[in-house]
């Protein structure tokens, strides 16, 4: 029923059995236990991607705590309305709390594929023949791994027979011949899940802390690994050793993971504390922000918008009626000479005589229409 998990973890472990084979021998315990652990890193591997986004999902989520609270205190009383308020929040910040638990899920078929393949290996036909195949391993390969010992003990053994889906093979009860060697792994794998969840806590963020977290970090803390110990009884020595290698892998992968993010958090930092001190006043410098009340200064507008005019006011007109004058006038030299002036010699000593002009025959008369006319309208 589930060939499309067993094949792909068989084919994975075929292949690396083989590698490490030419190198040590195919009936070797050594190839099939790094075949195992390099079968674990495959899969890891490929898992990267999605664990690195799932730190960053979670750092995310521990940076909006405050505004979560906030969220649960204000809708208390009402859960859907809470509930329509954090999915609206998890994606203003681009959060998916799903695709936090991907890698996590993504684990679960492989273990169970693994250890089926790993069981299978021992699993004889009902009618007593020898077992041929094994997924994608030959009969040769099934009678290598069955004949494959560690300090004279099968990797297909456990502590302790008897449980459907996950004993070792053999007759089933107590194997305590297999303890020396079940146990060491035990152990060791139940200190890695310990130091894995322990540097996933120190990584938490105060603020966000709840009594459901604080549950939750003593499950993986320290309930976790004890059960690690306990039930690595029930496990087949390959099983431990892929518990064993997967958890030494999450452990590293922490470290490299949160270290990178870390130095990118700092470089984010030092890039915006250095974009603010290149916006601010210098040291010294004056500040150049308006007074609280200053009117803002407006620019004189430019001569040449109107045409190199301005409005001006002529002497002796009492009305004060505005007349433009051009630029070009204004600088010509004022011209002081009356009209009289500009006639020549001979028209004024006409005029002085005035005789022969107004035709009264008596000097210094004029007529009443030359007064008229030489009065400046006004």
């Amino acid at each position: 029923m589930l060939d499309f998990i067993y094949y792909p973890v068989s084919f994975i472990l075929w292949c690396w059995h083989k590698v490490f084979g030419f190198v040590f021998g195919e009936a070797t315990a050594i190839s099939w236990i790094l075949g195992i652990i390099f079968l674990t890193f495959t899969v890891r591997g490929i898992m990267f991607k999605p664990m690195v986004n799932q730190v960053r999902s979670m750092k995310r989520m521990q940076d909006f705590a405050p505004e979560m609270k906030k969220i649960q205190k204000k809708y208390a009383n009402d859960r859907q309305r809470q509930a329509m308020e954090m999915q609206k929040l998890q994606k203003e910040h681009g959060v998916n709390p799903l695709g936090s638990c991907l890698p996590m899920l993504l684990q679960i078929p492989v273990f169970i594929g693994l250890n089926w393949v790993l069981r299978a290996f021992s699993h004889m036909p009902a009618d007593g023949s020898p077992k041929t195949e094994n997924y994608f391993f030959s009969q040769h390969d099934v009678e290598s791994y069955n004949q494959a010992k560690l300090f004279g003990v099968k990797l297909g053994e456990a502590i302790h027979n008897g449980v459907t889906a996950i004993g070792g093979s053999g007759a089933s009860g107590w194997h305590w011949n297999v303890a020396p060697v079940a146990i060491p792994l035990m152990i060791v794998a139940g200190i890695a899940t310990h130091l894995t969840a322990r540097h996933s806590v120190s990584r938490q963020n105060p603020e966000s802390a709840t009594p459901q977290t604080a549950i939750m970090n003593k499950l993986t803390m320290y309930i976790f690994p004890l059960g690690v110990i306990v039930f690595g009884a029930l496990f087949p020595l390959g099983l431990l050793f892929y518990w064993l290698a997967n958890n030494g892998w999450t452990l590293m992968q922490q470290r490299v993971v949160y270290t990178k993010i870390d130095k990118e958090d700092e470089q984010r930092k030092t890039e915006a504390k250095e974009k603010r001190a290149s916006l601010g006043p210098k040291p010294g410098q004056k500040p150049t922000a308006p007074r609280p009340g200053q009117k803002p200064v407006q620019q004189k507008k430019n001569q040449a918008n109107n045409g190199g005019q301005k409005k001006v006011t002529k002497a002796g007109s009492p009305q004060g009626f505005a007349q433009t004058t051009s630029a070009t006038e204004k600088n010509k030299p004022a011209d002081t000479t009356p009209e009289a002036d500009t006639k020549p010699a001979s028209e004024d000593g006409d005029s002085s005589n005035g005789a022969k002009d107004n035709g009264t025959g008596v000097p210094g008369l004029i007529k009443d229409s030359t007064r008229k006319s030489g009065r400046k309208r006004r």
